[in-house]
């Protein structure tokens, strides 16, 4: 089984009912996730992202540039006593949001991966292995591509973002 980084927008609205209903934004969740699943809309368009198996790599790359917001496993907790695949889901607010889309646009990913070298990949044990082959670095250039354009859309909708490992 995979780890996989997991999104969802959600107004202010369904952010407070999520909150108060967890089981209720997990139904939402599986049926934004089949609905998008036959459309396939782009980042930009989508309520649901994922970064698949790159999460851990964005992870690693964003906390070297000392990334103000926890983009990749949310900041505030909600269902705490779920499991949404490896632990309860967290959330972003808007102003979060806001604030994690303009700098994501403004850290283009040749400045994250600047200086990076597998071998420190490999050392900090960063999911998946396999960082000896290559151009792996560049296996995180698509899905933080679509991750920036994925939060401008939902800073400029002033959505909130669900996230959580699957």
């Amino acid at each position: 089984m995979s780890m996989i980084g997991e999104y969802l927008r959600v107004t202010t609205a369904e952010l407070d009912r999520a909150v108060q209903a967890p089981d209720w934004a997990l139904d939402v969740v599986e049926e934004v996730q089949d609905a998008e699943e036959e459309s396939e809309p782009a980042p930009a368009e989508a309520r649901h992202f994922s970064t698949y198996k790159t999460w851990d790599l964005l992870r690693f790359l964003l906390a070297r540039a000392d990334f103000p917001v926890n983009v990749i496993h949310g900041e505030e907790p909600f269902a705490e006593d779920e499991d949404w695949g490896y632990g309860p889901p967290r959330y972003l607010r808007s102003e979060r949001v806001r604030l994690a889309a303009h700098v994501l646009r403004a850290t283009p990913y040749d400045q994250l991966i600047n200086s990076v070298d597998p071998a420190d990949l490999i050392k900090a044990e960063v999911y998946p292995l396999g960082w000896d082959e290559q151009g792996s670095l560049e296996r995180g250039r698509h899905w933080y591509d679509g991750l920036t354009q994925f939060f401008e859309a939902a800073a400029a909708a002033d959505d909130s973002v669900l996230v959580w490992l699957d």
